[in-house]
């Protein structure tokens, strides 16, 4: 990608989960080799856009010891990730944020450049492997904003089904397993170390 294409975007990690799979804990706080899972994401993240912000629901101040800005929902009730990527989309200064969740430590080196590259027109695009879609690792445009706005504001939380109603595209990535782990569980978090 090229300097200026990379300042268009900026990177968001979506930790604003419940951690239900991990007990209640706050899956983006969880350590992995040493590390919370967010700073694993954030090390990929980084290099492939102009800045980061986090999009957190608790432990808010832990998540500010990065030293990054730190976003919450304005939905109640843990809304899902829509409503994380929709305070991300009020929040940036660039037009397209790049949304990966804090449980995908191994994202790709060139998830930005390869979803860039495939976006053409659509508003919208997400990343898919061999295997299944990722709709939480997608570059959006800021301009859907108040689309999002009415879709939540309906009751609908799918973000698969929100992603089709714009229209957006998928970006079919080469197997590679690796880059698509979620750690969801303690057992996930066990599995895994040594990984990175």
């Amino acid at each position: 990608m090229s300097s200026i294409q990379r300042a268009e975007i900026t990177g968001v990690i979506l930790a604003g989960g419940r951690g239900s799979r991990m007990g209640g804990e706050d899956k983006g706080l969880m350590q992995l080799n040493g590390l919370p899972l967010y700073q694993h994401v954030l090390q990929r993240l980084q290099p492939q856009v102009a800045s980061v912000c986090i999009s957190a629901n608790r432990n808010l101040a832990s998540y500010q010891l990065s030293g990054l800005p730190v976003i919450s929902d304005a939905f109640p009730g843990y809304a899902g990730p829509l409503a994380g990527m929709l305070a991300a989309l009020r929040f940036i200064n660039n037009d397209w944020a790049l949304f990966a969740a804090c449980d995908t430590p191994f994202i790709p080196h060139n998830l930005a450049e390869r979803l860039w590259q495939q976006k053409g027109e659509a508003d919208a695009v997400w990343a898919r492997s061999d295997e299944r879609d990722h709709p939480t690792l997608a570059l959006i445009h800021c301009r859907v904003a108040d689309r999002l706005t009415d879709f939540l504001t309906r009751g609908d939380r799918k973000l698969m089904l929100f992603l089709q109603e714009i229209a957006a595209k998928a970006v079919i990535f080469p197997d590679d397993r690796q880059s698509f782990i979620n750690i969801n569980t303690p057992d996930d978090l066990r599995s895994y170390s040594g990984e990175c």
